[in-house]
């Protein structure tokens, strides 16, 4: 983590508490999780890559980003990122029978319920 921070820092970021480092043209921070990656009680098998330039960026798949979106609204009742799940899933092509299954397993199946009508009612509106 040192020579993340010292990266970072050389970007201009502030490392603020924990693991979040934070840049003042922006008001979005960066989080660096502990390992193994893992989405409420799942770990994480497979990521997509994107190059740019010389760097490869690891990112969640648009599935697992609404997953890690609700697990935060499961798990704290954070229903500013069951909107966020909301955005992502109506925007990109997403499992949603994958989702529904974790969801079970996580023992969130209401809560997937609620995600799922709160969507249809999001993308009805959109049409």
């Amino acid at each position: 983590m040192k020579r993340v921070k010292e990266a970072l820092e050389n970007l201009g970021f502030h490392k603020e508490m924990g693991r979040y480092f934070s840049h003042p043209d922006t008001e979005l921070l960066i989080e660096f999780p502990p390992g193994p990656l893992s989405i409420g009680n799942s770990p994480v098998s497979s990521i997509q890559t994107m190059i740019i330039g010389n760097s490869t960026l690891n990112l969640l798949t648009p599935t697992q980003c609404v997953m890690d979106r609700l697990a935060a609204f499961y798990h704290w009742d954070d229903v500013q990122s069951l909107k966020q799940a909301i955005l992502v899933a109506a925007l990109h092509d997403v499992d949603m029978e994958y989702i529904a299954e974790w969801s079970i397993q996580e023992g969130k199946n209401e809560l997937f319920n609620r995600f799922r009508a709160d969507l249809d009612i999001s993308t009805s509106k959109q049409h």
